[in-house]
């Protein structure tokens, strides 16, 4: 690894320990080594970081001044290129990123989609002047002001530790929010090193931005409840996200959720169905299939399913699987030896509900130690299996058949989430009228790639609450003032 300097809380300004000096160790998923130790955040630590963000939003002029926040968030993005090649190695050695996608959505991606967001900040109508009406009779004139919505309880998960970070902070900071980032166990250096960079790069004042570390579920139980906190953005499962809504209840707290997914690519059949299923499977490789977008099912024609499933095949059994700082590796390890495990019972599962595989199937041979899954087509299933409904958070992709356009769209909405999707088909307004159909947030249309700061990211039912980035991910960090006066 790069040198890079050891994990710290970030309280109030002050990088340190925590308070009770306990620690928990950071495993290398590649090499189950242990690479270091990140600040085990106490309750103590946890209510010290809260009422810095409080007296930060309440006390400081941080709301209120633009000019000054966007001159922070280029003095943070200006630190993130600097420090990018020591971020770019604790990413790869904390969460198992293969290196290839270090230069995307991994940290380059994040980076540069601050740059949206410090030109959203400058152009943003703060204030809409809505003109003269006479509600009840009465000449009125009438103003909408944007407000930052408060204190931000961020907890992200460890899959893709940057993006969602800054996806969070970015955002949040820009509009006038304070923050408390609370990054998974799995990948606490990241976030660390983000808040090493704002305390010694930038001139953000102390209690803006506060980060915790912390292995304690009740740290981030403790967030979600806390009167002190305005608005909770939580990116993880749905269960966890069920516990956030409970918990959050109770202040009335303002929720964003993004919650997963368990996305469908659906191939029409006008469509080259081996292209489609060959690129699909492709995808369900990237960062060992740990990514709650990806379409880990492919719905295609009935009479095409055989061809569907090895072209899938094929294409999994070219993908390299391996070293994560080999610039040739698309598929590094799953996160911990509890993911693995988790997906193993998964793939059992597809085999009790009568499915085989036809690549894959279990851990990767002669890799060991590490956590490595085999990338696997399941074929053979209905959509009512278990592997087949549920988020497996792996790269495990499952085939299913459908019997002309009405019931692929039946199959891709019959599923709790609606986070993502795929149509692939040659007449593209028969292709854009499925994927109209589809209950998803986002939809790719013959391979066409949505992710970008500018474009709003969520999803439907399960898959969450409210949108991250794109102007209506910043908008949920406001709140709407309306102002009447006498004309």
């Amino acid at each position: 690894m790069v040198a890079a300097a050891a994990p710290a809380l970030l309280i109030d300004g002050i990088l340190r320990d925590a308070s009770d000096q306990a620690s928990f160790p950071i495993v290398d998923p590649a090499t189950e080594q242990v690479i270091g130790h990140a600040p085990d955040a106490s309750d103590a630590d946890t209510e010290e970081a809260v009422a810095a963000a409080r007296r930060a939003f309440d006390d400081t002029d941080w709301p209120a001044d633009r000019e000054f926040r966007a001159r922070c968030l280029r003095q943070l993005k200006s630190a993130l290129e600097t420090g990018f090649e020591t971020l770019r190695d604790i990413t790869i050695a904390e969460a198992g990123a293969p290196l290839v996608w270090t230069d995307g959505p991994q940290l380059r991606a994040p980076i540069d989609g601050l740059g949206y967001v410090i030109e959203l900040l400058e152009s943003y109508q703060w204030e809409r002047d809505l003109g003269l009406a006479k509600p009840m009779g009465v000449p009125t004139r009438r103003r909408v002001h944007c407000e930052p919505a408060g204190v931000v309880a961020a907890i992200t998960p460890w899959n893709f530790p940057n993006q969602i970070n800054l996806a969070k902070l970015g955002p949040a900071l820009a509009s006038g929010c304070t923050v408390v980032l609370k990054p998974a166990p799995d990948t606490p250096w990241t976030g660390a090193e983000l808040g090493r960079l704002i305390a010694t790069r930038t001139d953000i004042p102390p209690g803006v931005v506060n980060v915790i570390t912390s292995s304690r579920t009740a740290v981030g139980q403790r967030l979600t409840s806390h009167p002190g906190i305005d608005v909770i953005s939580f990116t993880g499962s749905a269960v966890t996200g069920r516990e956030v809504m409970r918990a959050a209840a109770g202040t009335v707290k303002k929720v964003l959720l993004e919650l997963g997914g368990k996305s469908a690519a659906v191939v029409l059949d006008d469509y080259d169905v081996t292209a489609a299923a060959g690129l699909t499977a492709f995808s369900v490789c990237v960062h060992a299939g740990q990514g709650c977008a990806l379409t880990t099912r492919l719905i295609v024609p009935r009479h095409r399913y055989d061809d569907a499933v090895a072209a899938a095949a094929k294409a999994m059994s070219g993908v390299v699987v391996g070293d994560p700082r080999d610039r040739a590796t698309i598929c590094g390890p799953v996160i911990s030896a509890r993911q693995r495990d988790r997906i193993e019972s998964y793939l059992r599962s597809a085999i009790a509900d009568g499915g085989t595989f036809a690549c894959g199937g279990g851990r990767v041979e002669g890799r060991d130690p590490g956590f490595w899954i085999a990338p696997t087509v399941v074929a053979g299933l209905s959509n009512d299996a278990r592997a087949a409904r549920d988020e497996i958070f792996g790269p495990v992709l499952v085939v299913l058949a459908h019997d002309g356009d009405d019931d692929a769209v039946r199959l891709a909405n019959d599923s709790p989430y609606g986070l993502s999707g795929a149509v692939f088909g040659a007449d593209l307004e028969r292709a854009r009228s499925v994927a109209a159909r589809l209950r998803t947030g986002t939809v790719g249309i013959n391979g066409g790639v949505w992710y970008s700061p500018d474009v709003p990211f969520g999803g439907y039912k399960q898959s969450g609450i409210g949108r991250e980035m794109g102007v209506p991910g910043f908008a949920e960090y406001l709140e709407f003032k309306s102002v009447a006066e006498p004309a």
